[in-house]
């Protein structure tokens, strides 16, 4: 089995609507994801997913957060903008976009997704996509 990592960066303000502390103001992070996409195999150039096209999902995923209040977002309408959220958000919608990727015997699909608000504090979301 094989697994490839890609990491963007996006910074972003939010607050945790009913948190009791100091998350319940506004306030801003320099966010981390971190992206792990998993194969059994290899496509016929010895790739298990092109670098390229997984960090452009995700890039493309987090420009409609970049710079932005994540609550005011339709994408946090319904939930808080916490880590784990983002996290189960953004695997979600990375696993329907690598969807396509697959052709044939090649797999590949979307392990976790780990964000992170600084370099002491991450949540990890693991879904449960298809293994076979």
């Amino acid at each position: 089995m094989f697994e490839v990592r890609v990491e963007v960066e996006f910074p972003a303000a939010h607050h945790l609507i009913g948190y009791q502390g100091d998350c319940a103001r506004p306030h801003g992070h320099n966010w981390k994801m971190h992206v792990f996409a998993r194969s059994h195999g290899l496509d016929s150039i010895g790739m298990s997913v092109d670098f390229r096209i997984l960090k452009k999902s995700v890039k493309e995923l987090v420009a409609r957060w970049d710079h932005q209040d994540l609550n005011l977002l339709e994408d946090f309408k319904d939930i808080n903008p916490s880590a784990e959220q983002i996290a189960r958000l953004a695997y979600n919608h990375l696993t329907r976009e690598i969807a396509v990727l697959n052709k044939g015997d090649h797999k590949v699909w979307i392990d976790r997704v780990a964000v992170l608000e600084n370099d002491r504090c991450s949540a990890t979301y693991l879904g449960e996509s298809p293994r076979t």
